[in-house]
């Protein structure tokens, strides 16, 4: 069972609408007291205000300085939410990798960074990293998205692996669709793939915080995905053509 939230310091990044105010929403509600981190100022101080909560606008890479004092020193929960939905192939621009690169897995090292050495000092903290499906099997047309997101679960499992047993507790949530401005701006491909399946931002924080009452790494609020990605470890090739086959079918869209 998940330890009290009262009075608890929580830090939700890309906290502005979707699945990150869905979690600050829940967070608050739990008796926390919640920083929301948004790109956008006036998103983030809209959420902090029906929260009750503490708006820190800004690059999520560089806010946990000014979160930890706005909450008075002392971040209980991390919730790196932010994320870009980068689509392209190979072929998209540098600055676009490099983006997706910075946000989807920079920022949760950035932000590991800054938090650990105090958590490790009072031999507790919690990190939740918001991943997505595509980290763990892929996106079609997404390169930048699904590259990045593998590699913000795999920062998540090497948080896991070496600091649980010194009271570090790390939750990987993926996700497939979820009905938020990212699976809109997905296009095509989401519409064929996750629109069909789309759950609400409100979904996941309960899958969350389930999942944070068991102790579990992974956070899955569609639970088909467990099947998907037994697949792809057990029977890789057999899984590839699958997706190759959705792939084709959605290239048959574009023409």
């Amino acid at each position: 069972m998940v330890e009290t939230l009262q009075d608890k310091g929580v830090v939700v990044t890309g906290a502005g609408g979707g699945i990150g105010a869905a979690l600050a929403r829940r967070f608050a509600a739990e008796g926390a007291r919640v920083v929301v981190n948004d790109l956008d100022g006036a998103k983030a101080k809209a959420v902090a205000d029906e929260v009750d909560g503490i708006a820190v606008p800004g690059d999520a890479s560089g806010i946990v300085p000014e979160a930890t004092e706005a909450l008075g020193g002392t971040v209980d929960v991390y919730c790196a939410n932010a994320g870009l939905g980068s689509g392209g192939t190979e072929a998209a621009p540098e600055e676009v990798w490099a983006a997706a690169w910075d946000v989807n897995v920079m920022a949760h090292v950035r932000a590991a960074h800054a938090l650990l050495p105090g958590w490790l000092e009072r031999g507790g903290g919690r990190f939740v990293s918001t991943v997505s499906a595509a980290g763990l099997l892929t996106m079609i047309g997404a390169a930048p998205y699904s590259v990045t997101k593998h590699g913000a679960y795999a920062f998540a499992e090497w948080l896991s692996l070496t600091y649980r047993h010194r009271g570090i507790k790390v939750h990987a949530i993926c996700p497939q669709g979820v009905r938020t401005d990212m699976l809109a701006a997905t296009g095509s491909a989401g519409d064929l793939v996750l629109t069909p399946t789309a759950i609400e931002p409100d979904d996941v924080a309960t899958a969350l915080f389930a999942g944070m009452a068991e102790d579990r790494f992974l956070i899955l609020p569609h639970p088909e995905v467990d099947a998907y990605y037994q697949a792809r470890a057990a029977t890789p090739d057999k899984w590839l053509t699958g997706m190759n086959h959705i792939q084709q079918k959605w290239e048959a869209t574009q023409r």
